[in-house]
């Protein structure tokens, strides 16, 4: 494969599964060059990755191995992001915003995302077919709950979905493109917050803004850092649990008749999903704090280490036929959320939105099916996430 380049590739997600069946046989964890002379490693077993992922040996303070660090106002808005900092500072930053997703709090967010739903699929009906249900619903759905959520106006739903793609799809290189984005984007958060601040509301920024005001607890790079973090993760992933989830079921029908038949199996059929087309193909990167043996293998201080979640998330020493997408599977212990302490705080909200989400639209329009004259949907080439560029369906099928 080359290089960790490879990986992001298009033409590797469409081949990937059987990739890493292939690498789990012969060499579960594997190097690749990465960074001129420093070493990656992908770990790709499911037992190995939990491991990984709950390990102390492995931190996220990339800090401590890099010579030189970014000190440009665009970069302020990843530096600190709790998905790459390690205790005390990512408890401190956890623990400020673990009330606004807790289960307790997001069930009361359900009659709202409904609404949402319904309106969405209301305007959905009023367009021809073939509809993009990436686009039109999968999309519009958690942007404007999570835009909700933290205060942002829904109407900016459109350029936070160019920002997000740009940062997430961005390369080493950073190109020109990426640092135009980050700055437009950084430069809307610092006019929101100056809105918010002389104008609070109920909302998850105007908390925040008040705990950077009230003490140490929270400094301004870090609440960029958060509300970015927020933005980006609390609907990029749930946009490709629905997408992804859906195009397994047209993929398979008679699971998708089962469904429609039983909607009680729409639980599992949103786990089913979350393990079978996992919205994040990798966890974000740790580095090892020291030299140690991995399972055989010699990772030295420095060394960057990636966990597969798709790959765990298909091992054959974990899951009874791992290729089989069944939504009725009872052992269904899948990574899709990540393990430890950097589980993924919006695992409710994202499990809720998917749930209603194939309710909703699976009663809305029972003979919905893929358009088959459309061009057969295809993987974003975004390294760390699965997710579809477009799913073209047609709301009456009669296959």
């Amino acid at each position: 494969m080359g290089n960790l380049e490879s990986l992001y590739q298009s033409n590797f997600k469409k081949d990937a599964y059987s990739f890493y069946c292939n690498q789990r046989k012969h060499q579960p964890i594997f190097p690749m060059p990465y960074d001129g002379n420093r070493q990656s490693w992908i770990i790709t077993k499911y037992d190995h990755v939990k491991e990984l992922l709950k390990s102390n040996s492995f931190i996220k303070d990339q800090s401590k191995f890099l010579s030189s660090t970014r000190e440009s106002d665009e970069f302020n808005i990843f530096q600190n992001m709790m998905l790459d900092v390690d205790p005390p500072d990512h408890t401190r930053l956890r623990k400020l915003v673990q009330p606004y997703f807790n289960p307790k709090t997001i069930k009361q967010l359900e009659p709202r995302i409904r609404e949402i739903s319904d309106n969405l699929l209301e305007e959905m009906k009023q367009k021809d077919t073939p509809v993009d249900l990436i686009d039109d619903y999968a999309f519009p759905l958690p942007i404007i709950v999570i835009s909700e959520l933290l205060g942002v106006p829904a109407e900016d739903r459109d350029i936070f979905r160019k920002w997000s793609n740009t940062i997430v799809s961005a390369s080493n290189e950073m190109e020109t493109d990426f640092m135009e984005d980050v700055q437009a984007f950084t430069t809307y958060l610092t006019d929101l917050f100056e809105q918010r601040k002389n104008h609070p509301a109920d909302d998850l920024i105007s908390h925040l803004l008040k705990t950077e005001e009230d003490g140490e607890q929270l400094t301004r790079n870090e609440l960029y850092s958060m509300v970015v973090l927020l933005i980006i993760a609390g609907h990029e992933t749930t946009v490709n649990l629905i997408g992804n989830t859906m195009y397994a079921l047209f993929k398979h029908p008679n699971q998708l008749e089962s469904l429609k038949n039983d909607p009680a199996l729409i639980p599992g059929a949103i786990e089913e999903g979350l393990r079978y087309y996992s919205p994040v193909d990798f966890s974000t990167a740790r580095w090892a704090e020291n030299d140690l043996n991995f399972h055989g293998q010699i990772i030295r201080r420095g060394d960057l280490v990636m966990a597969s979640i798709s790959s765990a998330n298909r091992d054959e020493e974990k899951f009874d036929h791992p290729h089989l997408f069944d939504i009725t599977r009872k052992r269904n212990a899948h990574v899709a959320f990540g393990f430890g302490i950097h589980f993924c705080l919006g695992a409710p909200l994202a499990r809720m939105e998917g749930k209603i989400a194939l309710e909703k639209l699976l009663h809305a329009f029972p003979k919905i099916g893929l358009d088959e004259t459309s061009p057969a949907p295809q993987w974003r080439s975004v390294f760390l996430l699965r997710g579809l560029e477009a799913l073209p369906v047609v709301l009456n099928s009669e296959s």
